[in-house]
């Protein structure tokens, strides 16, 4: 099995291949939260999920827990991003894809075409961290209308944060209150690509409506630094003191000692992301995570069913918080099992 268990904290982040029969009790749960050790030791096969380098520690954490519950069981998970992870799932070469943001129609259409049943589950909720490197003492919180004079599709170009003084000049404050002028330091961004959902979180949450405004199409600058693995996006905003750029929550918090998140206001006041303001909707970038399964898949193996039956058992889960996110409520996560029981 091979799932990076360094997710479990405290400890650096590394990748551990686990190789070999565990040959521990079978466990499957109830749509309730149940977890009942069933002992049968009869559970084989393979898991393959990809997508999301968001999701990824949240799946990891799942599955290592249920291969070492079940005799025969293995998997894997990588985190490649959510449009990367779709297409492959919608080729039907994984069992579930995770992913931080919801499939679109293009990537539905495919995944019809292919004959690609499958059922969408909401397992968590998380926020978007702006980072920067805590040398970058000049600035503690940007507005929308910040983040898209320096990250936005008119920032093309810009090399010093000093550069979007007349582009924030020309927004203005009705994106939330701005904080130019800018310092006359070196901008160096490091953020998702295009292939990741935490990208288009971005543009959709931050971008899209000051775009539309402006007539610009909803986008970012093309001209910076991409990576799909976020712990490469952390390193390069530690390694710059005029660094900016975004993460999920857990990827920032679990890295406060080598970046600053900073505060964002989107039209109600500087808000620092938090657990406690990421589910109450107080920080203005949150999002829904989710994993997607193949239910034609889960209906021929036992062992994909029960690992989903797990992953929404209450012990499953715990994964959601040990990983550093935020858990459903009561409300939502009875949705999430419905859905998954009406499939």
């Amino acid at each position: 099995m091979k799932v990076p268990s360094a997710w479990r904290r405290p400890g650096p982040i590394l990748t551990l291949a686990l190789a070999g029969p565990l040959v521990l009790a079978a466990c499957s749960s109830k749509p309730d939260g149940a977890s009942t050790p069933a002992g049968t030791g009869d559970l084989g096969g393979d898991i393959v999920v990809s997508g999301s380098s968001t999701v990824e520690p949240i799946t990891s954490i799942v599955l290592e827990d249920f291969v070492a519950a079940n005799v025969g069981v293995d998997g894997s998970v990588d985190g490649p991003g959510t449009g990367d992870g779709f297409a492959l799932f919608c080729s039907g070469e994984t069992d579930i894809s995770d992913a931080s943001r919801a499939i679109k129609d293009e990537e539905a259409a495919a995944c019809e075409e292919n004959g690609i049943s499958y059922v969408e589950l909401q397992v968590a909720i998380d926020g978007l961290s702006i980072i920067t490197s805590p040398d970058n003492a000049d600035m503690s919180c940007l507005s929308f209308g910040d983040l898209y004079a320096l990250l936005g599709p008119e920032s093309q170009g810009f090399e010093a944060w000093s550069d979007a003084d007349e582009l924030a000049a020309d927004i203005g404050d009705a994106f939330g209150t701005l904080h130019a002028p800018y310092p006359d330091a070196d901008l160096t961004v490091t953020a998702p690509g295009e292939e990741s959902g935490t990208f288009d979180s971005f543009v959709e949450l931050v971008i899209t409506s000051i775009a539309e405004d402006r007539g610009h199409e909803a986008t970012t600058r093309p001209d910076y630094q991409t990576s799909a693995d976020d712990n490469v996006i952390v390193e390069n905003i530690a390694g710059a003191a005029g660094s900016l750029g975004w993460v999920g929550f857990a990827f920032a918090d679990q890295s406060s000692d080598s970046v600053k998140s900073l505060e964002v206001d989107g039209g109600d006041g500087c808000v620092t992301p938090t657990p406690e303001t990421i589910a109450s909707g107080e920080y203005p970038i949150a999002r829904p995570l989710f994993i997607y399964v193949n239910v034609d898949e889960a209906a021929a193996r036992p062992e994909l069913e029960a690992f989903v039956d797990y992953y929404l058992s209450d012990e499953g889960m715990a994964a959601v918080t040990e990983a550093d996110y935020v858990s459903l409520d009561a409300d939502a996560l009875a949705e999430t099992r419905a859905a998954w029981e009406g499939r």
